[in-house]
């Protein structure tokens, strides 16, 4: 399949916008959120900050990174409006596009003035970054909705079968609850940092801790109980209608997860080094967009009854004959 220069455009968008994901990751992990004092859009009160300390440098960075993110999100919906060969759902995604990188400034901008960073340790902390992670993981959608259309030409819609369409928002839905608990398990983790396995169960379980430590005893059972979910989901649904791309798409879904699962495990294991913490979003930021594109896929493929087969059959792994 050969891409249009607006397809190439999208993607690279939706790529660019992933690092700029991460840089805000490594922004938080490191304790750099305050580089740049209470002060938005200026930092520490200045356009160009004349402090050279690591946390100024670091927290900077990341708001020219996050305007250069704006800027292409712009043009892209733009793009999206002038060009002859843009669907309806290009737009729609562009359109999507636009607001969410608005917003996604503005949760920003609030977790900077509300001074939510660095080593305050409040919960409106914790539902301002719960937020922003709902809000990110609603940017990445219509970025991968943007590009899917414009590669594929295929239009957003719905299957008649509501229980299909169900099983599609439960699948979005409880991934970003999992991101949202993995959000404020990274932040329990920051602020709260143990040196072994022991003394960070210990904390979760102790009645005095602290609300962060102890909801992040939680992330591990939503991650294993959604990831099943997510195994089993794109079997099911590939079992009900097959089709090439929605085939690989769900393979990668899997392998995905499989991968997130052991990234976590270590995550546990090495007390979450920064390193880490940034692969770990990153996958769960790849899953979200294989989630989303396998589901765009498939709800675009049209309906055939001689694609069906039994989903117990692919469950037990029984050929087609």
């Amino acid at each position: 399949m050969r891409l249009t220069g607006f397809a190439k455009f999208a993607w690279s968008v939706l790529a660019y916008n992933l690092a700029v994901i991460l840089w805000g990751a490594y922004v938080r992990a490191s304790g750099s959120g305050a580089g740049c004092g209470s002060h938005w859009p200026l930092c520490n009160g200045e356009i160009i900050p004349r402090s050279s300390g690591i946390e100024t440098i670091i927290e900077y960075s990341h708001r020219i990174t996050s305007g250069l993110a704006l800027i292409l999100v712009v043009i892209l919906f733009l793009w999206a409006l002038v060009n002859q060969n843009s669907k309806h759902s290009t737009r729609i995604g562009g359109f999507l596009s636009l607001v969410f990188i608005i917003t996604e400034a503005l949760i920003g901008a609030g977790l900077v003035l509300f001074e939510y960073v660095a080593e305050n340790k409040s919960m409106a902390r914790a539902l301002w970054m719960s937020a922003h992670l709902i809000n990110t993981f609603l940017l990445v959608a219509a970025l991968s909705l943007t590009a899917w259309s414009a590669t594929l030409g295929e239009r957003l819609r719905f299957r008649e079968d509501s229980a299909l369409n169900w099983l599609f928002i439960f699948a979005l839905i409880a991934t970003i609850i999992l991101g949202v608990s993995g959000a404020v398990t990274a932040l329990g983790g920051t602020l709260f940092p143990v040196n072994s396995l022991a003394e960070g169960l210990k904390q979760d379980l102790s009645p005095t801790a602290h609300i962060l430590i102890r909801l992040r005893f939680f992330h591990p059972f939503i991650a294993i109980f959604v990831s099943i979910f997510l195994i089993v989901m794109p079997r099911l649904v590939h079992a009900w209608q097959r089709g090439a791309l929605t085939g690989k798409l769900a393979k990668s879904l899997i392998s995905l997860i499989l991968l997130q699962l052991f990234a976590g495990l270590l995550n546990l294991i090495l007390h979450a080094p920064i390193w880490l913490q940034l692969v770990h979003l990153l996958l769960s930021d790849l899953i979200w967009i294989s989630l989303v594109l396998f589901i765009l896929t498939f709800l675009a493929q049209p309906a055939h009854e001689s694609s069906y087969r039994s989903p117990v059959k692919i469950l037990i792994g029984e050929k087609e004959a």
